[in-house]
C-alpha cells in the first residue's frame, strides 16, 4: 500500500508539473502573439502616415497649380 500511495504522489506531482510546463509555453505563445499583433498595428499607423502625407502633398500640388492659373 505504501508503495502505491508514493506512486499516486509522484503521478501528481508530474501532472502538476505538466500543467505549470504547458501553462508557461502557452503564456509564451500568447505574448508572441501580443507582440506580432502591436508590431502590426505599428506598421498600418505608420503606412497611414505616409499616405496621409502623400494626399496632403497632392492636394498642395494642385492647389498651387489652380493658384498659378
Amino acid at each position: 500500500m505504501p508503495d502505491l500511495l508514493r506512486e499516486r504522489k509522484l503521478q501528481s506531482r508530474r501532472a502538476g508539473e505538466a500543467k505549470g510546463q504547458a501553462q508557461e509555453k502557452g503564456n509564451k505563445l500568447i505574448d508572441k502573439a501580443s507582440n506580432a499583433a502591436q508590431s502590426a498595428k505599428e506598421s498600418i499607423q505608420n503606412a497611414g502616415c505616409q499616405a496621409q502625407a502623400k494626399a496632403q502633398g497632392v492636394v498642395d500640388a494642385v492647389k498651387d497649380a489652380v493658384n498659378k492659373n
